[in-house]
C-alpha cells in the first residue's frame, strides 16, 4: 500500500478618628490638653482672629494604639483591592494592544482567559461555542481550478490568517463566515517559507476576531480543538490531544500547490510532502522549505487548512495546515490522526512581515 503524506486543507481620611487641626496655630500648637479642664488650643487663636469661624467642638482623640489595631486590618484589605485592580487593568490592556491598532484578537497575557465561559472551561462543547465564530471557510480560485481551506479571523475588521496553498496564485478568494455570510477578500500578503498567508475582507467590521495564545506553553498530551471546513463542510469541530512537538515538516515552495476538489481541473491534484526523509505524494521538488510542526491526533481532512487549532481555554495555539494519509488522492484521503499545525507563535512572528506583502510566494 503506498503511504501519501498531504495537506490537511486543500479545496483579542484614612486614620478615621478625631479630626485634623483647622488652623496653623492647631497645627503649631505642641502643649499638652489637661485631661481634667480640656481646652482647645484653637481658642487664643480665635480671640486673636475673630473674623474666623469658630472650629468644630473639641473632642479628646481615642489612643493612638487603638486606632492603629483598628486601621490594620482595613489597610491590608485596601491594599490587596489595589493590587488585583492593577493585575486585572494590566492584563486587559496587554490583551487589547499586543495585534494592531483594530485587533480584538490577541495574544493571550495569561492561561487563564474569559474565550470560554467559566461554566464551560475545558470543555469540547465550550470551546466550540466560544470559537466557532472566528473560523471561517476560504475558497480560492486560480488557474490551476478551485480550493477550499479554512482561516481564522484576528482582527474585527477582518483580517485572516491562513495557510499560503489555501491562496497561493489565486486570482479571487470567498470568504464564509459561520454566520453564512459572504465576503469577497483580497490576499494582503503570503509567506511561501513558512507557509503562511494573509488576508482582509472587503468592507467588513464587528467581527469576532480569535485570541491568540502562547505555543511555547504547550505540552505534549494537552488536550486540543480542531475547527474547519473539511471537504467544504464549514464549522466542523473535532478534538484530540497534542500527541508531539516540533516536527519538521517539509513542503515545497513553488506556485500551483494548491491541491483541488474533486472536480475540479486536474481532478485532485496531489501535494508533495517530506517527512522523516522520506517522500510522500511525490517529489517535493528541488524548491522547499521546513517548518515545525505542532503534531495532532484531532482529525483532520482535506479543507481544515487554514484552520485553528485551539486548546481548552479557547486560545488558539496553532493553525492546521498538513495531514498524513494513506491514499493517493484527494478525493480518498481520510483522517488517519496524524494531523499537523504550525505553532502560532510562529504566526505571530510572521504577522508584520506578512502585512507588508509578505516575502514572496
Amino acid at each position: 500500500m503506498t503511504e501519501s503524506f498531504r495537506r490537511s486543507g486543500e479545496y483579542e481620611n484614612p486614620q478615621g478618628h478625631g479630626h485634623q487641626p483647622a488652623y496653623p496655630e492647631q497645627q503649631a500648637s505642641a502643649s499638652p490638653v489637661n485631661p481634667v479642664n480640656p481646652v482647645n488650643p484653637a481658642q487664643s487663636a480665635q480671640a486673636a482672629h475673630p473674623e474666623w469661624p469658630p472650629p468644630p467642638p473639641y473632642q479628646p482623640q481615642a489612643p493612638s494604639n487603638a486606632g492603629k489595631r483598628a486601621r490594620g486590618p482595613m489597610a491590608l484589605l485596601a491594599a490587596v483591592a489595589i493590587v488585583a485592580a492593577a493585575i486585572g487593568g494590566g492584563t486587559a490592556y496587554g490583551i487589547q494592544t499586543l495585534t494592531g491598532n483594530d485587533t480584538a484578537a490577541s495574544t493571550s497575557a495569561t492561561s487563564a482567559t474569559s474565550v470560554v465561559p467559566a461554566s464551560q472551561k475545558g470543555t469540547v462543547a465550550g470551546v466550540a461555542k466560544a470559537v466557532s465564530p472566528s473560523i471561517v471557510e476560504v475558497s480560492a480560485s486560480s488557474n490551476a481550478g478551485e480550493s477550499t481551506g479554512s482561516g481564522v479571523i484576528i482582527t474585527k475588521g477582518g483580517e485572516i490568517i491562513t495557510n499560503n496553498h489555501v491562496v497561493a496564485d489565486a486570482s479571487s478568494v470567498k470568504v464564509t463566515t459561520s454566520t453564512g455570510k459572504t465576503y469577497t477578500a483580497r490576499v494582503v500578503g503570503t509567506d511561501s517559507k513558512k507557509d503562511l498567508a494573509l488576508i482582509k475582507l472587503v468592507n467588513a467590521s464587528g467581527l469576532k476576531a480569535a485570541t491568540l495564545g502562547d505555543s511555547g506553553n504547550v505540552k505534549v498530551g494537552d488536550e486540543v480543538v480542531a475547527i474547519g471546513s473539511p471537504e467544504g463542510l464549514s464549522g466542523t469541530v473535532t478534538s484530540g490531544i497534542v500527541s508531539a512537538l516540533n516536527r519538521d515538516v517539509t513542503v515545497a515552495t513553488g506556485g500551483g500547490q494548491q491541491q483541488q476538489q474533486q472536480g475540479g481541473p486536474g481532478g485532485g491534484g496531489d501535494w508533495p510532502f517530506e517527512f522523516g526523509g522520506q517522500q510522500f505524494n511525490g517529489d517535493t521538488g528541488s524548491s522547499t522549505t521546513t517548518y515545525k510542526a505542532i503534531q495532532t491526533d484531532a482529525s483532520l481532512n482535506p479543507g481544515n487548512s487554514g484552520g485553528a487549532l485551539i486548546d481548552m481555554n479557547g486560545d488558539i495555539i496553532g493553525i492546521n495546515s498538513a495531514m498524513y494519509s494513506a491514499a493517493q488522492s484527494s478525493s480518498d484521503a481520510g483522517s488517519v490522526g496524524l494531523g499537523f499545525a504550525i505553532p502560532i507563535n510562529t504566526v505571530k512572528a510572521d504577522l508584520s512581515t506578512l502585512r507588508a506583502g509578505g516575502s514572496g510566494s
